[in-house]
């Protein structure tokens, strides 16, 4: 029989039950996927706690690599055997089996393993649509980037580097400051020990950035929006200091008429043709050599470890379960 991590009520880490399942023949539209490898992101830690409410009891995760076991009918474009990879709802992805629409599947290249894929899709599809479209970033930008060292931080240092920009970032000790310089980082501020905005002001010789990437929230929202030049655009892509609240508008005025938005990557990859345009993307920067670091595994079975690891800022890069 078929397992799956499941919560029945929001809470810690604790609340996530390791159980049995039944899954299916697929439904038209629909494929029965045998999973490897799981990708762990801070989304589902906002599922689990409430802060994004699922409707409950409810399985988590959005992120999966595997194998297609079965096709319902209408899908044309997988067959039975092929290597497949998502970032996508409906949630679900911390199990060993299930039913997944085919439009949000992604086949896989042969260059790309599944446990690579795995680890890639969700924190390389955010950076996709971060630095190519929500702000398209230049050749000669300087560009700040919050909690560098961070799986969505080092891909997107390395990424940001392959098109030319400067990369400030920041990390919270010196041996994520080292990791995120390893990958690309250009300058690295020590946010515990640093005042941000100021050494942003120092290393652009005052002028500030014109985009600041910001996936922390409430710890960082005033150091972001100091180290942006007027006009400039804040980017708040998560939460994992909590959200940001009460934010008063007139701030961006007083601070240089800047500009805010808060996107998400199901947004960007709505369609199926962002979907494809997004991963395209990712796989051919792979391609041009950015590294995918899975620097932590764990078994599905101790998805509760996992997650309290998580939550104490002791991972770095990607994360797995592994089935």
């Amino acid at each position: 029989m078929a397992k799956a991590v499941r919560i029945h009520t929001a809470g810690g880490p604790e609340n996530m039950v390791f159980e049995d399942v039944q899954v299916g023949a697929p439904g038209p539209g629909e494929v029965r996927i045998k999973q490897d490898f799981c990708g762990l992101n801070y989304i589902d830690v906002y599922h689990r706690t409430g802060l994004y409410p699922l409707e409950l009891p409810s399985a988590i995760g959005l992120e999966a690599a595997g194998v297609v076991e079965a096709v319902g009918d209408g899908v044309t474009e997988l067959a039975v055997g092929d290597r497949v990879a998502y970032a996508a709802p409906p949630v679900g992805a911390y199990a060993t089996e299930r039913l997944m629409p085919w439009h949000r599947l992604i086949k896989l290249p042969d260059t790309i393993s599944n446990e690579v894929a795995a680890g890639m899709m969700l924190q390389g599809m955010t950076v996709e649509y971060l630095i190519r479209r929500t702000y398209p970033v230049q050749p000669g930008d300087t560009v700040l980037f919050q909690a560098a060292a961070g799986g969505v931080g080092l891909i997107a240092c390395q990424w940001l580097k392959q098109i030319g920009a400067t990369v400030i970032g920041t990390a919270g000790s010196p041996e994520k400051a080292a990791l995120a310089k390893a990958h690309g980082c250009d300058h690295v501020i020590l946010y515990g020990q640093e005042d941000v905005a100021k050494r942003v002001r120092e290393i652009t010789d005052g002028a500030g950035v014109p985009v600041v990437y910001d996936g922390v929230g409430a710890a960082t929202v005033d150091g972001s929006l100091d180290s942006l030049r007027p006009r400039g655009l804040f980017v708040s892509f998560g939460n994992a200091s909590g959200p940001i609240q009460n934010f008063n508008l007139g701030t961006l005025s007083a601070k240089g008429s800047l500009f805010m938005t808060r996107p998400t990557l199901m947004t960007y990859t709505a369609s199926r043709e962002d979907l494809v345009e997004s991963s395209t993307a990712l796989f051919e920067a792979y391609a041009k050599g950015l590294k995918i670091e899975i620097n932590q595994r764990y078994a599905l079975a101790d998805v509760v470890q996992a997650h309290k690891d998580l939550e104490a800022r002791k991972t770095t890069g990607s994360t797995l379960l592994v089935v």
